[in-house]
């Protein structure tokens, strides 16, 4: 990944990283914990910017905020000391001029320009790491920030050289819990980062929980040894979460004596916990019209594919929701299931899962007729 953002892997090219993955699978935490130290040992300035933190904000300002403050502790003694007197507008020489306060705002300096003068005063290649990317889609000036982020690569790596730690001055790293949503800012030629490729995120599989199993056992007495098999089971019933399979292994340990007098299994503590994760989905089910939940299986069931308002939709929701179903009423059903945080819509009239934890959760209620082990 660190190759890829610092532009020395020479089959990904200069275009960014892209990664793809639902939600709670261990994302932000190996940016944070893994990439972002690994950047800063090639002598990479990694600037790391979480879009989910708080979805109440525009995203554009969100990665604007972030720059400025990194700017702000890049700055040379004689800078701070100029800003405390009153000065906002800061630059080198006559190269560039920045005004720290209205960097992304108007007239301001542009993103692009902002990160240009990052880089002359860090001396060091930026890489750029936007998680939870596709809420950039969620507003035009969020878009227009993904332009100028474009730019701004576009720009300063022209006539990188060899003496430069990679090959780059901008690297980007964008993931998302969604391909499709991610996609978006790719698949294209109006999009920003049209021709670039996402990839999906490398899951956590048996060889973690073979690990994590081996952590746990030197902390269990003999007869509550966890075998790693049982884990890695465990692991795939939770959808790969590390943080649920985590929970259903300390419940396993700690957890109380059942009716008749025996402990739950581990693999029926990780059926409990997922359906705990599930409940808020059967809450939000529970209070859907028939309408509303005849667009979410059509979503679910067409996904990339899918066409909200075309002949063959509109039949499917009438045919499920048992009632003839227009247009204007598809879009209410759609306005409601966004307000509920179960969809998003994209750009041009495009829609999706804003969790795709929900095909399983409707998989799994579809298909078993008994309760799940408990």
């Amino acid at each position: 990944m660190a190759d890829i953002a610092l532009g020395t892997d020479p089959l990904a090219g200069n275009s960014g990283l892209f990664l793809a993955a639902p939600r709670r699978t261990g994302k932000s935490t190996l940016l944070k914990a893994d990439l972002v130290p690994e950047l800063e040992s090639r002598g990479a300035l990694p600037v790391y910017v979480d879009l989910w933190a708080d979805r109440s904000r525009d995203p554009g300002e969100v990665i604007a905020e972030k720059i400025r403050a990194t700017i702000q502790d890049h700055e040379s003694g004689i800078l701070k000391v100029a800003r405390k007197s009153g000065m906002s507008k800061i630059g080198i020489g006559s190269w560039l001029a920045v005004d720290i306060e209205k960097i992304g705002r108007p007239g301001g300096a542009t993103m692009a320009d902002a990160i240009a003068y990052l880089n002359k005063r860090a001396g060091r290649p930026i890489v750029l790491i936007v998680d939870e990317a596709q809420h950039a889609l969620t507003s035009q000036t969020s878009v227009t920030a993904m332009f100028s982020l474009k730019s701004a690569r576009d720009a300063l790596n022209i006539g990188v050289d060899s003496s430069d730690v990679g090959n780059v001055r901008l690297g980007l790293v964008f993931t998302g819990s969604h391909r499709d949503k991610l996609a978006s800012l790719v698949i294209g030629k109006n999009q920003p980062f049209f021709g670039a490729s996402v990839t999906d995120f490398p899951l956590l599989g048996a060889d973690f929980a073979a690990a994590y199993a081996d952590f746990v056992n030197t902390r269990l007495a003999g007869d509550r040894q966890i075998d790693k098999k049982v884990v890695a089971r465990a692991f795939e019933i939770v959808a790969f979460r590390p943080e649920l399979l985590q929970a259903a292994v300390r419940e396993y340990v700690t957890g109380s004596i059942g009716v008749n007098g025996s402990s739950p299994s581990l693999l029926e503590q990780a059926y409990v916990v997922r359906e705990r994760y599930w409940q808020e989905f059967d809450s939000q089910w529970t209070s859907m019209t028939p309408l509303q939940r005849a667009v979410l299986r059509r979503i679910i069931d067409q996904g990339e594919n899918y066409r909200p308002f075309d002949a063959d939709s509109l039949a499917a929701y009438s045919e499920n929701a048992n009632q003839q179903v227009t247009v204007p009423d598809a879009q209410s059903a759609l306005d409601a299931l966004r307000e509920k945080g179960l969809v998003i819509r994209m750009e041009r009239g495009r829609y999706a899962l804003d969790d795709t934890s929900l095909i399983d959760w409707l998989a799994d209620r579809t298909t078993y007729s008994t309760p799940r082990p408990s």
